[in-house]
């Protein structure tokens, strides 16, 4: 069965009200290649998009002739059948102007140039980091140029490139957003990397449960039901934290509970910032 046949049951269609909370936008994310558009959609989903996936640009284009619709569509270049390009002219010749941008592993300029002109909005290259692409959907989907605060985070994000985090056995490369446990990769999803990297580099101090929930939806977002129907957000994300640890080191206890209000990362070990991160798979 084909990802777009699927839709209806993972989805809810456009135009349907959906009983969750709503999401920051709707992404369609058409990749061929299933363990990428997999491990990218819930990377996205965990940033609080609503991610409709396709595994080929035929099917996506079936999909929003039909009325489907998105705020941003997300799209490989290589796939079979039809490639993202001829998907893109497709979809401009039907009149469908949802913004494109292309992931893609060519990064000869022709390529690029070939995209920008086809009527894409954006190139950005498989190999950079979720950072940067999830700055670029902002911009996207906001529909405006960078701001002050935009240049002050993208300054903060180059004075970050190439350094290290490191807490005892803990060791987190800041600007591909890594994290390792006695040299041992941890599969961490961005939300959770943050996560991890607020309570380790303020170690010993208490954090709270909306705290963390801000970290993860955004300040003030609000969540379940009753004044603290958040914290069964944060319980899980520090469940799945703590389990993903366990995996390579069963005796890992960094995070400790502070009952009704919160976590902390233990401080037994002393914290520095380096400068240059090594290179690692």
């Amino acid at each position: 069965m084909s990802l777009s046949n699927a839709l209806p049951n993972s989805s809810p269609r456009p135009g349907t009200p959906d009983a969750r909370a709503p999401a920051l936008a709707r992404i369609a994310l058409v990749d061929d290649d299933d363990l990428f558009r997999e491990s990218l959609g819930m990377n996205l989903t965990d940033e609080g998009f609503d991610v409709v996936p396709f595994d080929r640009g035929h099917t996506a284009l079936d999909y929003f002739a039909t009325g489907g619709d998105a705020d941003l569509i997300l799209m490989d270049w290589r796939m079979p059948r039809m490639d993202g390009i001829e998907t893109l002219r497709q979809l401009r010749a039907r009149n469908i102007d949802i913004p494109v941008i292309f992931l893609t592993v060519l990064s000869d300029q022709i390529y690029e140039e070939t995209a920008l002109t086809g009527g894409a909005v954006d190139f950005v290259e498989k190999s950079r980091s979720l950072p940067i692409l999830l700055k670029r959907m902002q911009l996207i989907i906001q529909g405006r140029k960078p701001s002050a605060e935009d240049a002050a985070g993208a300054a903060q994000d180059k004075s970050a490139a190439g350094q290290l985090y490191r807490r005892g056995p803990l060791e987190l490369r800041l600007e591909v957003a890594r994290a390792f446990w006695n040299g041992q990769r941890i599969d961490l999803t961005l939300t959770e990397f943050n996560i991890v990297r607020m309570m380790a580099t303020k170690a010993g101090e208490d954090v709270s449960y909306r705290d963390l929930y801000d970290l993860v939806h955004g300040k003030d977002f609000v969540a379940g039901y009753g004044p603290a129907g958040y914290r069964a957000n944060v319980r899980a994300f520090i469940k799945r934290i703590r389990h993903k640890f366990r995996s390579v080191d069963g005796q890992f206890d960094e995070i400790e509970n502070y009952p009704g209000f919160g976590y902390r990362w233990s401080d037994q070990h002393p914290g520095e910032l380096v400068g240059a991160a090594r290179d690692r798979a």
